[in-house]
């Protein structure tokens, strides 16, 4: 019998406790309810507002991009940094930190007043073969050593990257984010790519389809990377069948076996970039990416593989672009519209254009 009543005693304390807390529940509620499929907010527990959101804590990244001293390289810098600091100036919330031109000319420029700047010391003569972007890794592991980095995370772009929104930190939980490049297929060059990274590491496809840009990582991780990624790069090089198969993007290659030796998995990111003229709307993008020409006949039709009457190509200014560089024909996507307008808009603006 003893039982029974603590049994009863025990429901009527639930019953009681249960009937408060909808009491509660009722008299906090919103009198509004919403339709099926509506979101709805639960007057306890409720969404992030935008003040909170703003709460948040920031995971600032620095931004780095090497370069040469050519003038080519310079007027893409003086540009990219143009829009840089637009887009910190917009968002100034944004986990975008500081930034630096990484220049491995290996002694300093007339421009390190006007953008942030470390100098790095080329690769000795010859090492690089002709190719350049060799020097690209080299100088981020003098930079990575040397320079006083605040931020905790690198955000890797490039010369020809026009940033047309602020960029978040995307990368999570210990991943980096990067763009996919369709180009870089580690498994269609599984034999040659297995002499840098041993099946005992694992299967291929942990081999991302990725280059070092746009890329943002962890900065410790990029220091165990760095080393790595310049000594792929030149045994890659080194190596006929590699340096025939990958070309250009050989360093690329370095990079994305690099970051898979270090156990470094990606987030891939599409909407990371859009490169013109084949991407034609921005859409979701944070990046333009102006490394292809842009040929165009005056009726707006794309005229891949011959000049057009209308053209934008980074590789026809080996010298200073002019301002106010003629707008495409009415027709040619908004991609390249928008491409050209953002080059005039940081000439019109950047002080000594051209001198």
């Amino acid at each position: 019998m003893g039982g029974r009543n603590l049994f009863f005693a025990a429901v009527i304390s639930f019953s009681a406790a249960l009937i408060t807390y909808n009491i509660i529940i009722s008299a906090n509620a919103s009198l509004k309810q919403g339709f099926p499929g509506e979101s709805s907010v639960d007057p306890i527990i409720r969404m992030p507002t935008d003040a909170a959101r703003k709460g948040r804590r920031r995971r600032l990244f620095h931004t780095a991009v090497t370069a040469s001293d050519s003038v080519y390289n310079t007027w893409q810098c003086r540009v990219m940094y143009y829009w840089f600091k637009q887009q910190k100036l917009r968002n100034p919330s944004s986990d975008m930190g500081g930034f630096t031109r990484v220049l491995h000319s290996g002694k300093p420029d007339r421009f390190m007043d006007e953008i942030p700047t470390f100098v790095a010391q080329p690769l000795p003569d010859g090492v690089d073969q002709g190719y350049i972007v060799l020097n690209r890794p080299w100088a981020f592991v003098q930079w990575l050593q040397q320079a006083n980095i605040e931020e905790d995370y690198i955000f890797m772009s490039e010369p020809d990257h026009l940033l047309v929104k602020p960029i978040p930190n995307l990368s999570r939980d210990g991943l980096a984010a990067a763009f996919p490049f369709f180009y870089i297929e580690p498994k269609k060059f599984e034999k040659i790519l297995r002499k840098f990274f041993p099946e005992d590491r694992g299967p291929i496809t942990n081999i991302d389809p990725i280059g070092n840009s746009p890329v943002i990582l962890r900065k410790d991780a990029l220091k165990k990377i760095a080393p790595t990624w310049m000594n792929v790069s030149l045994a890659m090089k080194k190596d006929p069948e590699a340096d025939k198969a990958f070309g250009w993007v050989l360093e690329m290659y370095a990079y994305a076996v690099a970051s898979a030796l270090h156990d470094v998995g990606n987030i891939l990111h599409k909407d990371f970039m859009i490169q013109p003229p084949w991407d034609t709307t921005i859409g979701k993008s944070y990046i333009i990416h102006y490394t292809y020409g842009c040929d165009y006949d005056l009726q707006g039709k794309m005229t891949p593989g011959k000049f057009g009457e209308w053209r934008f190509d980074k590789r026809s200014y080996y010298d200073w672009p002019p301002r106010n560089l003629s707008l495409p024909p009415p027709g040619v996507p908004e991609s390249v519209v928008t491409l050209v307008k953002m080059v005039n808009e940081a000439t019109a603006n950047i002080p000594n254009w051209g001198s």
